[in-house]
């Protein structure tokens, strides 16, 4: 370990008025137990970047981010072969359309990641978390439109953005909406005309169904409007405070007027 780097833990995680004996530097050799505990402390946070303490206290989650759920069998096949490696017991398919790898030690999750060579997919950050889209015209054969090309847009833009709660986006190719855009934060479904776009929409222990804000976009209309919308949620609303909370006190018509182009 680097002087620099132990003089940095030593400034920034114990105070002087904490610290239990003196320490000279560069010197290590004064470096007592505490300062060694810390410095383990320190490395063991800076390795679990993206893991989900579990039930049991000692184990981890980690959830690889796949947009859209659009996996390739390179990728199947290393996350099996990191999984056999690493003996983690459980891969489960989440509603985030994304694998999490259940039951990990912490001594391993940095590893992990870097065999994966996969990004992080935010889960429990207070951000937009993801955006689920339907097969759309690629390969449905009800497609209107392209929820894969416009849910693509969309996640590079928003996906890991910082809002006052975390937030969800949906995108369907037609109004049979499987990706669930009414109960998203987001969300938007494709016909004819254009893309009907819905905000404030929640699935959890108090779900809503968001309201239609505007209809027969085109795909920049409807990315335009979404910076729009989450540029006014994130300067308006509580910590805290999803969407559906936030639109259920402001009022969908207030709303609609603040995020609307002049």
């Amino acid at each position: 370990m680097k002087v620099s780097t132990v003089y940095h833990i030593k400034k920034n995680l114990f105070p002087a008025k904490d610290y239990p004996i003196s320490c000279t530097f560069p010197s290590l050799i004064m470096i007592n137990y505490y300062t060694i505990l810390n410095i383990w402390r320190y490395n063991m946070e800076n390795s679990l970047e993206g893991a989900i303490i579990q039930r049991d206290k000692a184990t981890y989650a980690i959830v690889p981010r796949t947009p859209m759920g659009l996996i390739t069998p390179d990728i199947l096949e290393n996350i099996a072969r990191v999984a056999r490696k690493h003996e983690i017991p459980i891969i489960k398919i989440t509603s985030a359309q994304r694998m999490a790898l259940v039951g990990i030690k912490p001594e391993a999750v940095g590893q992990i990641w870097q065999e994966l060579g996969l990004g992080v997919g935010p889960a429990i950050e207070v951000c937009v978390h993801y955006v689920q889209a339907c097969p759309g015209t690629a390969v449905c054969r009800f497609g209107i439109q392209d929820s894969l090309g416009l849910g693509g847009k969309l996640e590079e833009l928003f996906v890991g953005m910082q809002t006052p709660a975390k937030a969800k986006i949906g995108i369907s190719g037609c109004p049979m909406n499987c990706g669930e855009g009414y109960v998203k934060d987001f969300g938007a479904f494709g016909k004819k005309s254009g893309w009907t776009v819905i905000f404030g929409g929640n699935s959890g222990g108090r779900p809503r169904i968001g309201d239609v804000i505007a209809e027969d976009l085109n795909d920049e209309e409807v990315i335009d409007l979404a910076k729009r919308c989450f540029a006014y949620y994130s300067s308006n609303a509580k910590p805290k405070e999803r969407t559906a909370r936030f639109i259920e006190r402001i009022g969908i018509e207030a709303f609609k007027k603040a995020v609307s182009k002049q």
